[in-house]
């Protein structure tokens, strides 16, 4: 029986999902804090200054005349956001912090999903000219261009995201309250059947809370890992190419063929992920504000 992890196809897309990083392999378990990605932080790193930069330029040019095609695009952007904002969280002054983030979170994420469009061996092949990756112990021999198929970044974003539902939850349940719900919601009794539903209430909460944290970095590091493995798929067809042979060739249309089809499809998954990240960040700072 053949090997697959010795095969070169297995090799390669084995090469292309280990991180840049400070131990110079792949991570072995999920939960390791001693592993820093840095390529991860570089591009998100990169692609949130870009953004900052962007809505930065956007506001210092803004005029209350004519507007110009960027202003538009911008307050057209701004209003669409705040919209959903106005419908999903009762507060205005919640509303006043929250639509500004989650125009951010939309586009950043946006921008990172995008990385995923670039040709899998660009880098590589822009590292290798360059002569800081082309063997192993090389500085940069490994590489990984999207943040968002690190399950750091979906995972340390949707972090950020419970630490805003904590805080609105306290903020306006004040910490009496937001405490009484815990042990109280969702089944209500009183006297001593409060006490014994006391506990379940609190583990329910508390699974919700992980629930909800978890679903949302998994679900777009889940979307963005299962596109970059099937660009590497097609990346593999051109890797086939043996010369000006009826195989060769077939395999090479196959490829342009296949990967402009997904780019286009993954054109729609790249800003479909940033937009459901986007309204689940404003849905749950929203229920912050509901009671059981």
């Amino acid at each position: 029986m053949t090997d697959v992890v010795s095969t070169p196809q297995s090799e390669y897309i084995q090469h292309h999902l280990v991180h840049l990083n400070n131990i110079g392999e792949k991570q072995a378990v999920i939960a390791n804090f001693d592993v820093i990605n840095y390529d991860s932080l570089f591009w998100s790193i990169l692609m949130g200054a870009i953004v900052v930069y962007f809505l930065w330029r956007a506001a210092s040019r803004a005029t209350t005349d004519v507007p110009g095609r960027f202003q538009m695009s911008v307050e057209m952007l701004a209003g669409m956001v705040h919209e959903e904002a106005k419908g999903i969280i009762p507060n205005e002054t919640t509303r006043k912090f929250a639509a500004p983030l989650a125009l951010t979170v939309f586009l950043w994420i946006t921008l990172m999903n995008a990385l995923d469009l670039i040709p899998v061996d660009f880098i590589p092949w822009i590292l290798k000219m360059t002569g800081l990756g082309a063997h192993h112990g090389d500085p940069l021999y490994y590489h990984r261009i999207l943040p968002t198929a690190d399950l750091n970044i979906p995972m340390g974003m949707s972090l950020g995201v419970l630490v805003l539902m904590l805080y609105y939850g306290i903020k306006i349940k004040h910490p009496g309250g937001f405490v009484k719900e815990l042990f109280t919601a969702p089944f209500h009794a009183h006297g001593v059947a409060a006490l014994i539903l006391a506990p379940f209430n609190f583990l329910l909460n508390l699974i919700e809370y992980a629930a909800k944290c978890v679903s949302l970095g998994m679900r777009l590091f889940g979307n963005m890992y299962a596109g970059e493995l099937l660009f590497m798929l097609i990346a593999l067809l051109g890797g086939a190419w043996t010369g000006m042979n009826a195989y060769s060739l077939s395999l090479g249309f196959g490829h342009v063929l296949a990967g402009a089809a997904w780019a286009i499809f993954h054109i729609l998954i790249v800003l479909l992920q940033a937009f459901i990240f986007m309204m689940l960040t404003l849905v749950y700072v929203g229920q912050a504000h509901e009671g059981h």
